[in-house]
């Protein structure tokens, strides 16, 4: 195996390993109660966590159906074109090798903006009458 196929074994397993757990999602409708199992922080707590909807969603974005993915899960769609684009960034690292394999550093304000964005989003879902709740 040479050194390109070597570098590019990681994020091509990921990508499969995503491509299956989406048809996955496409052919079992996590709309139906039950059909994946249910959320801990749900079930323990009786709250939507930022995750809640997600399953929803991805299965919502594989029907064309992108009204349904952002009231399932706002964020978690709102953040697909942000993962697509490190993934496709990071795959063309992979391809290119040397120096473009330098992993990508985050500033912490973003990480922290990022966690700020969840914690408001989980009280605002959890408020009565929300729209946005999962």
């Amino acid at each position: 195996m040479d050194a390109r196929a070597r570098r590019l074994a990681s994020p091509l397993a990921i990508g499969g390993v995503v491509a299956a757990a989406t048809l996955a999602l496409r052919l079992r409708d996590p709309h139906v109660s039950g059909a994946w199992g249910g959320c801990p922080t749900k079930l323990l707590t009786d709250l939507d966590c930022p995750l809640c909807g997600s399953l929803r969603a991805v299965n919502d974005l594989t029907h064309l159906d992108v009204g349904a993915a952002l009231s399932s899960n706002l964020v978690f769609v709102l953040a697909v074109p942000v993962i697509i684009f490190f993934f496709a960034r990071r795959l063309v690292a992979c391809w290119r090798g040397g120096e473009a394999m330098r992993p990508l550093v985050i500033p912490s304000w973003v990480w922290g903006g990022g966690l700020v964005v969840l914690a408001v989003f989980t009280v605002v879902r959890n408020l009565p009458g929300n729209m946005l709740a999962a």
